[in-house]
């Protein structure tokens, strides 16, 4: 009995937090450009998801206003550079390559590059001491080897 209250606790408290589903756009063909062009954005709040993908608050927003701009018959070149106008480049999953995002594309190389180089740098610098033995260290060495002590 006591498990059959614990469980409709969870069961209330799931249902409590259930939203209600959003429907479904009204124009099939709407809603397949609207993915098209969402599959290429990045959602701004999880950065690393698509905003097809995102279940963010924001992401349902811009999901919205793109298919405004599609009823209004905007091209999918007009809406990605509205949005690129609005939020910059880094909206976009594969920015144009150009001066103001040569640090998008070639940061990542160069953090590397750069990991790599400290890396080399380190390890050079560590040098491990000469490892062989005095006379007397080998006959102390060798006593405890055989078990003498």
């Amino acid at each position: 009995m006591r498990w059959l209250g614990i469980w409709m606790l969870a069961w209330a408290a799931l249902v409590a937090q259930a939203k209600e589903a959003t429907p479904l756009a009204e124009d099939e063909a709407v809603e397949q450009r609207l993915i098209a062009i969402a599959d290429e954005l990045r959602c701004l709040v999880c950065q690393n998801e698509s905003l097809a993908g995102s279940r963010a608050d924001l992401a349902q927003d811009l999901r919205r206003e793109i298919r405004g701009l599609i009823k209004q018959g905007k091209t999918d070149k007009e809406i990605m550079e509205f949005l690129v106008s609005r939020y910059g480049d880094f909206v976009r999953y594969r920015p144009p390559l150009k001066p103001t995002t040569w640090l998008l594309w070639g940061g990542p190389f160069a953090l590397g590059g750069a990991g790599l180089v400290g890396l080399v740098l380190f390890l050079r610098r560590r040098r491990v001491p000469d490892a062989t033995l005095s006379v007397e260290e080998q006959s102390k060495a060798a006593a405890l080897l055989a078990g003498d002590q």
